[in-house]
């Protein structure tokens, strides 16, 4: 269901590609989690041509931001945009 949740807020950057690892399982028990999921996530969008990664992780920040600390506790980003090697 976090997933699913991730997915829908980052559909509005529209990305051509996206990918979410939930990594919860390696943290658990990680101090000062309080119920939130660990997650990777790739996500290539048009959106993020010509703008900095410091900008791109926040397009993403303000895609998912109403999720953290809840139901993401930690979030792991690469943004690309089209035809940049992951």
């Amino acid at each position: 269901m976090n997933q699913t949740l991730l997915e829908q807020r980052l559909a509005a950057l529209q990305p051509t590609r996206l990918e979410i690892r939930n990594d919860s399982a390696q943290h658990a028990g990680h101090v000062g989690n309080q119920g939130g999921g660990h997650y990777s996530i790739v996500i290539e969008s048009s959106l993020f041509s010509g703008k900095s990664p410091i900008m791109r992780h926040r397009l993403v920040y303000q895609a998912v931001g109403d999720l953290i600390p809840d139901v993401v506790h930690a979030l792991s980003i690469k943004a690309l945009a089209p035809g940049e090697a992951p």
